[in-house]
């Protein structure tokens, strides 16, 4: 332990630690999404997912009066494949592909490197700071982006509200512990009254105002945005924090900066976020209705028809993981936002 580091830090400042500190940062130092990741995402388990998103994205660019100066904006790429196979997908669309601008925002400079690699030979921008993007109509995707910054956690007890902090004094024998604040300062802080009706919360400084900034781009310049995550539409919030390595779930105080560290997305706190927000709107569902709804059996059936059995059956087990209600069709969720007056729904 540096004599200046701090020994009792929030919750969200330890898990910027664990996951972005500049040398030891899970994103940072390792590449999360090769063979021997912790986790795997949709756009790894099967194509079809980014085909149909690609589908989906074309559909809303003509719902925009298909604009001649488009951007497209991935947030979090990962390791470039589904932006791999979404521009693979955008050539069959000529007019679309010419105008469309398309930008990476990246967090990790490994991840950065992994996809400049994988995306070679494409006119891809990549920005730091959302600022950087030209103000033309503007569509984001964030698949899996919001769960993976970091949240602060409030426990209510009795009548008085506690922070959760966690103790690195000794690294290897981390501990959380409770501090008592004053939830109406916080609040005046974030200009929302989140404890309203609630004995827990979970709450991303950084995720909120990223949906707050996105939300203002589409306002400003016409758009929309595409938001798939783990997450609930429960009114209570829980405690959802959780660790995974080698695809299981792990304790979040050990092998710091070993393991990823998600939430679930409280999509009903997003929901009341945006609608503070005039001019936009939102739409939600579940990744299952989602991907059904834009074609993706059709799509399936499509692809398979003159494959072996044995490929027939891998293209289906992988369906079956993006779709089915006990895998990922309904633990994923789905939100569109975009300007009030585009009546667009698809998917929806």
């Amino acid at each position: 332990m540096k004599s200046n580091q701090k020994i009792n830090i929030p919750l969200d400042e330890y898990i910027n630690l664990c996951l972005y500190d500049k040398k030891n940062g899970y994103y940072i130092k390792k590449n999360p999404f090769n063979n021997k990741s912790d986790f795997i995402t949709a756009p790894n388990v099967s194509r079809l997912f980014s085909e149909m998103l690609a589908v989906w994205v074309i559909n809303f660019w003509q719902s925009l009066d298909s604009p001649k100066n488009f951007n497209l904006v991935e947030l979090g790429a990962g390791n470039g494949e589904m932006m791999k196979i979404l521009i693979e997908s955008f050539k069959n669309f000529p007019t679309f592909f010419k105008s469309s601008n398309i930008f990476i925002h990246e967090k990790s400079p490994l991840l950065t490197k992994i996809q400049k690699k994988i995306l070679k030979g494409n006119e891809i921008i990549w920005v730091s700071n959302l600022k950087e993007i030209k103000k033309n109509p503007t569509m984001f995707i964030a698949n899996e982006f919001f769960d993976a910054i970091a949240i602060k956690q409030f426990i209510k007890i009795k009548n008085s509200w506690f922070e959760r902090f966690v103790n690195i004094e000794d690294k290897k024998k981390a501990f959380f512990f409770d501090k008592k604040i004053n939830i109406k300062n916080f609040e005046k802080k974030i200009g929302y009254q989140i404890s309203n009706r609630q004995n827990f919360i979970e709450y991303s400084e950084t995720g909120i105002d990223y949906l707050r900034n996105i939300s203002q781009i589409i306002k400003t310049n016409n758009g929309g945005a595409l938001i798939i995550d783990y997450g609930y539409f429960d009114e209570k919030m829980k405690n959802t924090l959780q660790a995974m390595k080698n695809h299981k779930y792990y304790d979040v105080l050990k092998n710091i900066g070993n393991c990823d560290i998600t939430h679930n997305i409280n999509f009903r706190l997003f929901k009341k976020i945006i609608k503070n927000i005039d001019g936009i709107k939102e739409l939600t569902t579940t990744q299952r209705n989602f991907l059904i709804q834009i074609g993706i059996k059709k799509r399936a059936e499509i692809i398979s028809k003159n494959l072996s059995f044995l490929k027939k059956v891998d293209v289906y087990y992988r369906l079956n993981r993006l779709i089915d209600e006990r895998q990922m069709g309904n633990l994923f969720k789905v939100m569109m936002i975009k300007n009030r007056n585009n009546k667009f729904s698809l998917g929806f």
